[in-house]
C-alpha cells in the first residue's frame, strides 16, 4: 500500500516510536478510557464545575421567576403549532422535562438551566393595562396593545404559524378585535417573519393595517439574510440546536427564548417610516414616542414610549440575558459603546416616568427603582466590556488573550439578567477587537498563516504517532482539560478525517465543553459540533433554513445586483468583458453593469457603448439569480445575446450545509 507523504511520515515515527518501547498501548502508559459515538454523561470535572455556580449565584433570588410568571391569563395545557402540512414548527411540548425536574442535571450548567426553565413559561400576560404579550410561542415575543377599536401588534415572531396562534389565543382570550398595525421594532427576522400570520398584503396596501418600522429597516432586514444567508443559515444550525435533541444533554434554552421556530417566514414593506427620536404616532388611539437606537442590537432599531400607559418598549435593547456584541451565526459587529449610551439616553427620557420595561424577549420589569436598575445594569455591561478591551488593546494584549482576562464586576455578576446565557464576556470582548482593531493581532507570524489542515499536517509531523497523541488526549481528558483535548484531536481529525478515534474523543471534549457552558448558544455549537463529529456532516436538505421569498422580492435593484454579483463565480468569469445595460420596465430605473476582472460593476444610468441591453422587470433579475427559466425567457436582449449567458452560465450554487468541524 501506497502512503501519502504526510502518513509515510507518520509511519517513520511510529515505528522508531513503537522501537524505543514509547507507545506499547500496554502498561500505566495507556489511558482506560473508551472511545465510542454515544452521547456521553458528565464527568466528575464537569460534575463539580456545574455544582460551583450554586455557591457562585443566589438562586434563592426568585424576582426574575417572578416578573416571568407575573399577569399570566391563559396557557394551553400542551404547545405545538404545525404547518398546513402537519410539520410541527414549534413546540413547548419537547421541553417538558424542565418540568419534572427543579435541580440542575450534572449535565447542565445550573444557571443556564435556570435561564431554561424561565423561557419554558408560556401563554397570554398581561403587561400593564391595555398591553398584552404572548410569551413562548417563538424565541421572541408577540405584543398586543388594546386600541380604541383593534389590535396594534409589536415584533410578529419569527413564523406566520406562529404568529397566527398568538392572534388566536389573544382573540380567544381578550375578545376578537380587527388588526389595525403591525409595529417592527428593528430588522432582524424573529421581529417580522411571521408578520403574514397577523396582516394580509391586500389589508396592507388598501391602507387598513399600517406597518412601521424604523428608518433602514428594509435594507438591513433583506442584506443581513440574503447576502451571507447562505453560511448564515449553516451556522445558525449550531447557534440555535437545530441537529441536537432538546433535553438534559441536548439543546435547552438560547438566552433570549427556547429556539427558533421553523415555520414560514414572511415580508411586508412598511408603510411608515419613523426617522428620529421623538417623532410621535397614534394609531387607534394609542400614542407612541419613537426612540432611535441605529448601531445597538441591530443596524435599525427602535424602543417605543407608551405614555397613557407609563410603558417602556425597549425592542432588544434590554432583555433578561448579556446580549451579543457579535453573534455566532455571524453579523456584522455591535457598538456596546453606542448600545450603552441608547439605554441611558432612553433612562433619562422616559425611564423616570415608567412603571414597566417590556421587550421583544424574556419578561418585563416592574417598579421605577427596579427598571433604573434594570436598565443602567444592562447598559454598565456593555460599556464595560467595551472600555476595558479598548483598555487592554492599548496595552498590547492580544484578542484572544483579553477575552480570557476580562470579567464583570461582581455587582454585576451577581445580577441575573447580565449573566451570560446568550451573549458572553469573551466572545463580546472580541466583538470590541474586532470593530476597533481589526482580525490582525499585531504579529507578522499571523499575516499569512497556514490553513488549518496544513497546520494539522505540520503538527502531526513534528509530534509524531498519531496513537501516541490520541493517548496523551485521552489522559488530559481524564483530567478535565476539554479545551486543549477538544483543539489537539480536532487537528488530528483535519489531518485524518477519517480518524474515527480522534472525532470521537474531539466530540467527547466538546460534549463535556457544553455541559459546563452558561451561553446556550455556545452549550449548542459545541454539542452541534460533537454530533457532528460522530455522525457527520447534516446532508438532509429539509433541515436547511431558506430564505423567504418575501424577502427576495423586496430587495431593491441595487440589491439585487449586488446579490448578483455574489453569486458570479470570479474565477469562471475572469477574462470576460461584457458592457451590459440594464432598462428595468417596471420601476423605469436604468443601470450600466460592467462584467470585468471576475467583478461585476454596477452605477445608475447607461452607456452608449453596451455591448447589449437587457430590457426586463426588476423580479426578473431575481430569476436570473434563481436560474428561473421562464423568469429569464421575459428579457429582451439588444445586441450581444452572450452577454446574459456571462450571467446566467456563470452563478455559483451554495452547498445546504458545508462542514465546519472538519476539512
Amino acid at each position: 500500500m501506497k502512503l501519502k507523504k504526510g502518513k509515510q511520515l507518520l509511519a517513520v515515527s511510529l515505528i522508531a516510536l513503537m522501537s524505543a518501547g514509547a507507545v506499547c498501548g500496554c502498561g500505566s502508559n495507556r489511558s482506560s478510557y473508551e472511545l465510542n459515538g454515544e452521547i456521553k454523561e458528565a464527568t466528575d470535572q464537569t460534575t463539580e464545575y456545574n455544582e460551583g455556580f450554586y455557591t457562585l449565584l443566589d438562586f434563592e433570588d426568585q424576582q426574575e421567576k417572578k416578573f416571568a410568571q407575573q399577569g399570566l391569563i391563559a396557557a394551553p395545557e400542551a404547545l405545538e403549532i404545525k404547518n398546513k402540512d402537519g410539520k410541527v414548527v414549534w413546540s413547548q411540548k419537547a421541553y417538558g422535562f424542565l418540568d419534572v425536574q427543579e435541580k440542575a442535571p450534572t449535565t447542565a450548567n445550573p444557571s443556564l438551566w435556570r435561564n431554561a426553565q424561565l423561557n419554558h413559561l408560556y401563554g397570554l400576560f398581561q403587561v400593564t393595562e391595555d398591553i398584552y404579550q404572548v410569551r413562548g410561542y417563538d424565541i421572541s415575543n408577540i405584543t398586543f396593545i388594546k386600541g380604541k377599536t383593534g389590535w396594534i401588534i409589536f415584533d410578529p415572531l419569527i413564523s406566520v404559524e406562529c404568529a397566527q396562534a398568538a392572534l388566536e389565543l389573544v382573540n380567544k382570550e381578550l375578545g376578537k378585535r380587527p388588526v389595525r398595525a403591525v409595529v417592527i421594532s428593528h430588522s432582524h427576522i424573529d421581529h417580522y417573519g411571521g408578520i403574514k400570520g397577523v396582516a394580509s398584503e391586500a389589508d396592507v396596501n388598501a391602507g387598513k393595517i399600517q406597518v412601521l418600522a424604523p428608518e433602514g429597516f428594509q435594507e438591513h432586514a433583506v442584506s443581513e439574510n440574503i447576502y451571507t444567508g447562505a453560511a448564515m443559515g449553516r451556522r445558525s444550525g449550531y447557534q440555535y440546536g437545530t441537529l441536537t435533541e432538546k433535553g438534559p444533554s441536548g439543546t435547552l434554552s438560547v438566552g433570549i427564548g427556547s429556539t427558533q421556530s421553523t415555520g414560514t417566514l414572511s415580508f411586508i414593506q412598511p408603510t411608515t417610516e419613523i426617522k428620529k427620536t421623538g417623532q410621535k404616532v397614534t394609531v387607534d388611539g394609542v400614542d407612541m414616542s419613537f426612540q432611535m437606537t441605529p448601531g445597538t442590537e441591530a443596524p435599525a432599531e427602535m424602543n417605543t414610549w407608551f405614555p397613557q400607559f407609563s410603558a417602556l418598549w425597549m425592542a432588544e435593547n434590554c432583555t433578561g440575558t448579556m446580549h451579543n456584541l457579535y453573534t455566532l451565526r455571524g453579523a456584522q459587529v455591535r457598538d456596546g459603546n453606542t448600545w450603552a449610551k441608547y439605554i441611558m439616553e432612553a433612562q433619562n427620557l422616559y425611564g423616570n416616568k415608567a412603571n414597566v420595561v417590556f421587550q421583544s424577549h424574556n419578561w418585563p420589569h416592574f417598579g421605577k427603582k427596579v427598571i433604573q436598575e434594570y436598565m443602567e445594569n444592562t447598559a454598565s455591561a456593555y460599556k464595560f466590556i467595551h472600555d476595558q478591551t479598548l483598555m487592554y488593546i492599548n496595552h498590547g494584549y492580544t484578542s484572544n488573550e483579553i477575552a480570557r482576562k476580562i470579567k464583570l464586576p461582581q455587582s454585576l455578576e451577581q445580577v441575573w439578567y447580565t449573566r451570560q446565557y446568550y451573549g458572553t464576556v469573551s466572545h463580546n470582548a472580541k466583538a470590541v477587537y474586532q470593530k476597533y482593531i481589526g482580525w490582525y493581532d499585531g504579529n507578522p507570524v499571523n499575516l499569512n498563516p497556514l490553513t488549518p489542515s496544513e497546520e494539522a499536517e505540520k503538527l502531526v509531523e513534528y509530534l509524531g504517532d498519531v496513537n501516541a497523541i490520541l493517548e496523551k488526549a485521552k489522559k488530559d481528558f481524564e483530567k478535565g482539560e476539554y479545551q486543549w483535548v477538544a483543539q489537539i484531536t480536532n487537528a488530528l481529525v483535519y489531518q485524518d478525517p477519517e480518524n474515527q478515534d480522534a472525532r470521537y474523543l474531539c466530540a467527547d471534549a466538546l460534549e463535556q465543553l457544553g455541559y459546563q457552558a452558561e451561553s446556550g448558544i455556545w452549550r449548542n455549537n459545541y454539542l452541534s459540533a460533537a454530533y457532528e463529529l460522530r455522525n457527520g456532516t447534516e446532508t438532509d436538505i429539509s433541515k436547511k433554513a431558506t430564505n423567504s421569498e418575501d424577502s427576495v422580492k423586496s430587495m431593491t435593484t441595487e440589491m439585487l445586483l449586488d446579490y448578483l454579483g455574489i453569486l458570479i463565480d470570479g474565477e469562471q468569469v475572469g477574462e470576460l468583458d461584457y458592457r451590459i445595460n440594464f432598462t428595468i420596465s417596471d420601476t423605469k430605473e436604468h443601470y450600466y453593469a460592467h462584467l470585468k476582472n471576475g467583478a461585476l460593476l454596477y452605477a445608475k444610468g447607461e452607456v452608449k457603448n453596451a455591448d447589449a441591453t437587457l430590457t426586463l422587470p426588476r423580479l426578473a433579475l431575481f430569476a436570473i439569480i434563481q436560474g428561473n427559466q421562464d423568469g429569464i425567457r421575459q428579457i429582451q436582449v439588444r445586441g450581444d445575446k452572450s452577454a446574459l449567458n456571462a450571467l446566467t452560465d456563470h452563478l455559483t450554487e451554495y452547498p445546504a450545509f458545508f462542514n465546519i468541524v472538519e476539512p
